[in-house]
């Protein structure tokens, strides 16, 4: 399926029928992380919407750095929702598809039931979690570089995005990366998102999130530490709850499966 928001087209799968989940991926990956987690929630009784964001997989790649802005890749999000005809739905975000589903939340209130955010925590939190989460990320800077870090992640077959992420689908990614020419369009997300100054300046006053919120962290995720998830729920004015996943690294989804469903189906059917 697809939609069209604002002259962007966004494809769009939906497996089953129920209340609606939507699943949104993050860098540098598309709909296929979540492929594990499609049928398991069909099967449960939902209506699972998996998309491929602004830039990535089958969807259209505008030009240019803005149109990446958060506000552009959570209205995609709202768009697939309008086209569906749902008022409201769960919201289950990984890595960049985390901070464009708290963005949601606190944008879009109304159109949201439940929240899961997978490794990343509310922007506020992720901003004021200290040093340590500042030196884990270290490649959010060299990503700003337009050139500089195509080049980087690309030169020598690849070698270092192979080793900076240690990606169980690397080869799939690398190769939708050579297929469609989305690595300049996902590295827009952070170009347009993410200034330094952000370590520094007072963070954001966001309104509070409102929905239930579960935010699950995994040990071995070299990119993000506990404390960015756990300081989240200072910024939630509903139901919280954080999990641990310990042995897993941040491709949770794939590294951690059967945990990661069984906390999904748990807490959306609560």
């Amino acid at each position: 399926m697809r939609v069209d928001n604002g002259g962007v087209g966004i494809e769009f799968e939906v497996t089953g029928s129920g209340p609606p989940v939507l699943l949104v991926h993050g860098f540098p990956d598309s709909s296929r992380i979540w492929r594990e987690q499609v049928l398991v929630l069909a099967g449960a009784g939902f209506s699972v919407i998996v998309p491929d964001m602004r830039g990535c997989g089958a969807s259209d790649q505008p030009i240019g750095t803005e149109p990446y802005a958060v506000h552009h890749l959570s209205g995609d999000l709202l768009a697939i929702l309008d086209s569906l005809g749902h008022e409201r739905a769960h919201i289950v975000g990984h890595d960049w598809g985390s901070a464009i589903s708290w963005a949601t939340a606190i944008i879009a209130p109304e159109r949201v039931e439940r929240l899961v955010a997978l490794s990343v925590g509310h922007p506020s939190s992720f901003y004021t979690a200290g040093m340590e989460q500042m030196m884990r990320s270290w490649y959010m800077l060299l990503f700003l570089h337009e050139g500089v870090a195509e080049e980087w992640l690309s030169v020598n077959d690849w070698a270092n995005l192979r080793a900076w992420g240690d990606h169980p689908d690397i080869d799939e990614v690398v190769a939708e990366f050579e297929r469609n020419g989305s690595l300049t369009p996902m590295l827009n997300w952070y170009r347009a998102n993410f200034s330094p100054r952000a370590w520094v300046d007072p963070p954001i006053d966001l309104p509070p999130v409102t929905a239930p919120t579960m935010g699950v962290w995994s040990d071995g995720d070299a990119a993000l530490t506990e404390r960015q998830m756990e300081g989240s729920g200072d910024y939630v004015e509903a139901p919280w709850r954080y999990e641990r996943i310990d042995g897993a690294g941040h491709w949770l989804q794939l590294e951690a499966t059967e945990q990661v469903n069984r906390l999904l189906l748990d807490f959306l059917a609560d």
